[in-house]
């Protein structure tokens, strides 16, 4: 308001001025006064100030048209030169500079989130240029931004009709379709787009992350090729996520039941990804099935140099099945020294100790965990060493209890979302990330439970006692990584009648069910 005022004013006060200066100059003629005299060619002119004001602006036009004249002159020696277009050019230079004021207008609207004024400047500039390659994509923009999806594919499918375009057409619908889940068509649209601008990075990730969800391996494998060839992907990553795309082909030739072409791209994965825990723990197995029980050891115990993990030492087990615990934990020497603090590595040696029911060693193999990481799987391992041993019955309670209420320990979580998996995939099953599970520990682990954990009882089968009992215990929920590092040949330990069956107080099956345990850990 007070702006809008003091506009008023001064505009009255030009207004005043220019009118008092115009009567000076009217009163002042004729009077002598302010007068200008001019001598040419002996005549001698007389110029009075309205004279003066009006020669003056005679002058500013003059001056004017001789500029004009000028560009025009220039114009025309371009057209003589060879520019065909220089003459209309200069014609339509007005228009063409209220064109792209206007374009210029609209993409600052744009960049403002004002979607009806970047439209309404699109629709003038086009007007003037006669441009819809421009103005078309300001317009599509700025639907976009209002919500009119509508509006927006209409308009990128109008860039698809030109060649300089077409790729911004498909980028813009293909947008479109994955905002609103239609991925089918999405993938089709990044195919084309990646066909007309390999070089492209976000359509490469783009067409990368669809093929992923997919399950169309061969093709990612091939898009990812093209990531390392235009140089948008380091080597190192290259050779991870290859390794990753080449162990899902092993998965998915594996359930059709193609053993040799899934044992091939296993290999493969290991090769090119060596700490890759799935493709070691399945080219090691691929290898078992080979009869190469040397080439699975070199395999694993690369892999537990960098990453030592349950899966590992579960395939190690399968190398010999049936020998004794004692046979067993002499042959697990050779990788329990690797990485001997690690905790996974002391977590082994006790569950090997406890399936040969050498309960202190077993006990000096957790050493600190019990205080320092105290999750399900630790203390599941500490009930069945102190039940072992001859604990009371409501120690053994107690170390359950704990382990129902402790954390669940590491976990295949997804580093973009954090979700919990239960096993690993090559995407995350909640944002569809493509290679970001990793094994760690998650903030609320005890959301979600591995499936390929084992209860307790299968660890300490040994352990059994037939002895009957009218009570029961809690049992803990299966421990992430809990492994069955037992031979399939177990030696039960003579029942205590003073004590209650172990069956009743961890849970364990029956005889029926243990023995088809047994038979499935062969």
């Amino acid at each position: 308001m007070l702006w809008s005022l003091i506009k008023i004013v001064v505009f009255v006060v030009i207004v005043a001025a220019l009118t008092l200066g115009l009567g000076y100059l009217i009163e002042a003629d004729g009077t002598g006064l302010a007068q200008a005299r001019i001598t040419l060619n002996g005549v001698e002119y007389t110029l009075t100030p309205v004279m003066m004001l009006i020669g003056a602006l005679v002058l500013l036009l003059a001056v004017w048209l001789l500029l004009k004249l000028a560009s025009l002159l220039v114009a025309l020696l371009r057209f003589i030169n060879g520019d065909e277009t220089a003459l209309s050019r200069h014609f339509h230079r007005n228009r063409e500079r209220k064109g792209y004021e206007a374009l210029a207008d609209g993409m600052m609207a744009l960049a403002s989130g004002e979607g009806r004024l970047a439209i309404a400047k699109a629709q003038k500039a086009e007007k003037y240029l006669h441009k819809p390659e421009l103005t078309d994509l300001v317009t599509a923009q700025a639907a976009e931004m209002m919500g009119d999806r509508k509006k927006a594919e209409e308009t990128y499918k109008k860039l698809l009709t030109r060649d300089g375009t077409r790729f911004v057409g498909i980028r813009g619908i293909m947008k479109q379709k994955l905002a609103s889940g239609d991925t089918d068509t999405a993938l089709q649209l990044a195919e084309r787009a990646f066909a007309l601008k390999p070089k492209h990075e976000e359509v490469q990730d783009t067409l990368l992350q669809l093929q992923a969800e997919k399950a169309d391996w061969s093709g990612a494998r091939k898009t990812l090729q093209a990531k390392l060839k235009h140089g948008t992907l380091p080597r190192d990553v290259y050779k991870r996520r290859d390794a990753v795309l080449a162990l899902s082909q092993a998965t998915e030739i594996e359930n059709r039941d193609e053993s040799i072409a899934a044992a091939e791209k296993a290999i493969e994965a290991n090769r090119n990804s060596p700490d890759l825990v799935p493709a070691a723990a399945k080219a090691a197995r691929a290898y078992i099935a080979q009869s190469r029980p040397r080439n699975a050891i070199r395999v694993l115990k690369k892999a537990w140099e960098s990453h030592p993990h349950p899966d590992l030492a579960a395939a190690y087990a399968e190398i010999e099945p049936n020998e004794t615990p004692d046979e067993r934990i002499k042959r697990f020497v050779p990788l329990t020294r690797i990485n001997p603090d690690h905790r996974e590595t002391r977590l082994l040696k006790a569950e090997l100790n406890l399936a040969a029911e050498h309960f202190p060693e077993a006990r000096r193999s957790l050493g600190d965990l019990v205080e320092k990481e105290p999750d399900a799987r630790v203390l599941a391992i500490m009930a069945a060493i102190e039940k072992g041993e001859g604990a009371p019955d409501q120690v053994v309670r107690g170390w359950l209890a704990k382990a129902v209420t402790a954390p669940r320990g590491p976990q295949w979580v997804c580093d973009n979302c954090k979700t919990i998996h239960g096993e690993w995939r090559p995407t995350c099953t909640n944002c569809g990330a493509f290679d970001t599970l990793s094994w760690t520990t998650p903030a609320q682990s005890e959301v979600v439970l591995p499936a390929q954990a084992n209860m307790l009882p299968l660890i300490i089968g040994a352990l059994e006692d037939k002895s009957p009992v009218e009570d029961t215990a809690v049992v803990p929920e299966a421990a992430p990584g809990m492994i069955d590092v037992s031979p399939v040949e177990r030696k039960p330990k003579a029942p205590d009648a003073t004590e209650p069956a172990d069956a009743e107080i961890l849970g364990e099956p029956n005889e029926a069910a243990r023995a088809e345990a047994a038979a499935g850990s062969k």
